[in-house]
């Protein structure tokens, strides 16, 4: 059976490889589909017309596409396109967990795989190529008018499956786009070394996605991968894209160790973030040694009211400590902050402000709330928006508005807290120094969308 895993172009400052599909893709072929081929849109810049026609000049008999709520719009035109071709289409990803019945509604996609996606994607082809007239019967699949979705458990040992397909998404071929932004160097490539959060931030669909489990690879599985990465594939540096890669304190200790002992000379960084509470000098100290060298925390917001109504499980006083350790060490920091929670007014958004730039921040990131699907936020304030995934982009639009604050205030946040906090010396040298010719049209790129020289309307 030929299989197509694709991702569509879209709107987006950040082009990096399609992990979720690298895993599956290789999980496929370790099961006897070697005709699987990832084809990325948006790093080749593919309009969904060009997908479809090199899916039906391919002979593709099942179309797959990991959903995410930002680029779902998309998602349903490709899937339109290559249903007029023949092409059995399913869908899955975070958007698709969360909301299965109605995207499957909307995309007209003939099936949705829900959660993890290797095993139900393996079944679901198995079942197809065999050629049974036998209804579909799989867990973790989901079919219009066929029951209730029947849950499949997580994998257990996240070690027993193969590394991603990195042969379809070499990293030498990917834009100069990374997550993190200015980076230290090229070729650069994502990993995860665990799987899940523990966590219930209501402003994320973690919680409901993972069901506030975390599973870890082992050390010398993850280090591994990064040695294959920087021997087969020249990578550089290495992006660990983990919800909480510091979370178990000897998982990471035991990663750096790995690294320092293979003598892997790379570069790392958490642009996904971590856990301000896991930090501790001996810990940076080591991280540093083994070649980390910039650090994300998320942060959220400098009010200490509204990180208690998200349930981030922190204070401010933590944050602080954390970000001025990491400076101790030589660490660069950045920090993610999100307007526009429960509890924001005009007040607290300067506030914000006021905290980024008191603790000793390199880099700061300044977005607006997403309702995203799965949250505990979207089911609580979800139906108070009509705006819908076509008709706004994501982290950058206004998707809903906290008591008392009024809309243009709400906008203008980013754009003024960006000018703000990199409008001084030390930051605007921080980026200079990481500075690329090869990146120019991605910090263009990066400006217009954050709208940094302007006041939005």
């Amino acid at each position: 059976m030929k299989i197509v895993l694709a991702r569509p172009s879209y709107h987006t400052h950040l082009i990096t490889p399609p992990l979720g599909l690298g895993y599956i893709s290789a999980y496929l072929k370790k099961h006897g589909f070697n005709e699987t081929k990832l084809l990325d849109g948006l790093n080749y810049a593919l309009s969904n017309e060009k997908i479809s026609d090199i899916c039906q000049e391919y002979g593709c008999e099942l179309l797959g596409i990991s959903v995410l709520t930002d680029y779902y719009s998309e998602v349903c035109d490709l899937i339109g396109r290559c249903k007029k071709k023949g092409i059995i289409t399913v869908i899955g990803g975070p958007h698709v967990t969360a909301v299965p019945k109605k995207s499957l509604e909307g995309s007209g996609a003939d099936f949705a795989v829900v959660g993890e996606g290797e095993e139900s994607m393996l079944d679901l082809a198995n079942h197809l190529s065999s050629g049974t007239k036998a209804p579909i019967d799989i867990k973790g699949v989901y079919k219009l008018n066929n029951g209730n979705i029947k849950d499949r458990e997580f994998i257990k040992d996240i070690d027993s499956l193969p590394l991603p397909d990195w042969e379809q998404m070499n990293p030498k071929s990917y834009e100069k786009a990374p997550h993190g932004g200015l980076i230290k160097n090229f070729p650069v490539a994502p990993i995860i070394s665990s799987r899940g959060c523990p966590f219930a931030c209501s402003f994320c669909a973690s919680p409901f996605i993972w069901k506030q489990k975390i599973r870890f690879r082992s050390p010398k599985n993850v280090v591994d991968e990064i040695e294959l990465l920087v021997q087969e594939f020249g990578v550089k540096e290495i992006h660990f894209e983990d919800d909480n890669l510091t979370l178990k304190k000897s998982h990471v200790e035991q990663i750096c160790q790995e690294i320092i002992a293979r003598n892997l000379k790379i570069s790392w960084a958490t642009p996904n973030g971590i856990r301000v509470e896991t930090v501790t000098p001996e810990l940076l100290s080591l991280m540093k040694k083994s070649g980390c060298y910039y650090l994300a925390f998320g942060i959220e917001s400098g009010n200490q009211r509204i990180l208690d109504n998200i349930h981030k499980k922190t204070n401010l006083e933590i944050i602080e400590y954390a970000v001025r350790e990491s400076k101790k060490a030589g660490i660069i920091t950045q920090g993610f902050f999100i307007f526009g929670l429960p509890g924001e007014t005009e007040e607290t958004i300067n506030e914000t402000i006021r905290f980024a730039k008191k603790i000793p921040l390199d880099r700061a990131q300044f977005l607006l709330l997403d309702l995203l699907p799965g949250s505990e936020l979207f089911h609580k304030l979800g139906t108070s928006t009509n705006l819908s995934p076509s008709s706004y982009r994501s982290y950058q639009d206004v998707t809903w508005i906290p008591e008392g604050l009024c809309s243009k205030t709400l906008q203008n946040a980013p754009s003024k807290a960006f000018r703000s906090f990199f409008f001084r010396p030390r930051q605007m040298l921080t980026l200079l120094k990481f500075f690329k010719l090869s990146q120019l049209k991605f910090i263009l790129q990066r400006i217009s969308d954050f709208n940094i020289f302007k006041i939005k309307h």
